[in-house]
């Protein structure tokens, strides 16, 4: 039998035909395998488990049909000794069931670090060095001094504490500034649109202290209070305005936007928020 006769035989045609089948089939069976093994289209939003216990963590995740691991510890006063302090992915990502949740917990005994020697450093230095050393800024108290702004002394829970000794990370230092032999007054900083922190800053770089913060009824989650900006300020900015060293700043958080004055501009993204001021504001200084 010749080539081309072979061709065109019902018996290759017949089993030519048998093979292609097989192929599609097999074809067929792996792509419906792999959409079940990798479950494509079954992504489910991840759910926080910022504040939870191992116990709590592990109920949540059984039920979302995820898994976790916890991968490191850090000490913080944000969530309760034990819980967990940071999660990857963050919650609302999507991800398929059984996937990996990897935690970090706060630690059950926290660290200690050194006081830094602060005594005779300008304010702002000061306050750099206790940020670094995982302190927090207390409160700025000012007396007379000849000095203008420089530290006198540093207190922690309103005891002098001396350089090199240990203290909880994360504890709060009050510093006792000189506001030289004069009524010494700064001018009021215009914090609307800024975040808590950045407005916290922005305050004690002016040599004022914040007093309370509060949250209007548009926060709902711990994440809001991470996005909330200012949207008033008592004392108001004014560009006249001066206040007496040490004196202190309230402010009121939001975010909603649409509390802010006409005057300024929100540019949100998905890491930060921004505030455009259209009138620039002027630098402050002591007067």
């Amino acid at each position: 039998m010749g080539l081309k006769s072979f061709l065109f035989s019902k018996i290759f045609v017949k089993n030519l035909a048998l093979a292609a089948a097989l192929a599609v089939g097999m074809i067929m069976i792996l792509l419906i395998w792999l959409n079940f093994y990798t479950r494509h289209g079954q992504a489910r939003p991840v759910p926080s488990f910022y504040g939870l216990t191992l116990k709590e963590t592990a109920k949540l995740a059984s039920k979302n049909k995820l898994k976790f691991d916890v991968i490191d510890s850090v000490y913080t006063t944000v969530v309760p000794s034990g819980c967990v302090a940071e999660q990857n992915p963050p919650p609302g990502f999507k991800v398929k069931k059984r996937r990996r949740i990897l935690l970090t917990i706060n630690a059950y005994n926290p660290e200690m670090v050194g006081v830094p020697n602060l005594v005779g450093l300008p304010q702002r230095q000061a306050i750099a060095m206790i940020q670094s050393a995982g302190l927090e800024i207390g409160q700025l108290r000012y007396i007379p001094d000849l000095s203008v702004d420089f530290v006198i002394k540093q207190l922690h829970n309103g005891k002098e504490i001396a350089n090199g000794d240990s203290i909880q990370k994360g504890s709060v230092i009050d510093l006792v500034l000189g506001k030289g032999l004069s009524n010494q007054r700064t001018a009021v900083p215009n914090l609307m649109g800024l975040k808590l922190d950045a407005a916290k800053n922005r305050i004690l770089g002016s040599s004022l202290n914040l007093g309370a913060n509060i949250y209007d009824n548009s926060i709902a989650s711990a994440e809001d209070t991470l996005k909330a900006f200012v949207f008033k300020q008592n004392p108001e900015y004014k560009e006249t305005s001066t206040l007496q060293l040490g004196s202190i700043i309230y402010l009121w958080l939001t975010v909603d936007s649409t509390k802010l004055p006409v005057d300024l501009t929100l540019v949100v993204t998905p890491d930060t928020l921004k505030t455009k001021v259209k009138n620039r504001e002027a630098p402050n200084k002591i007067r």
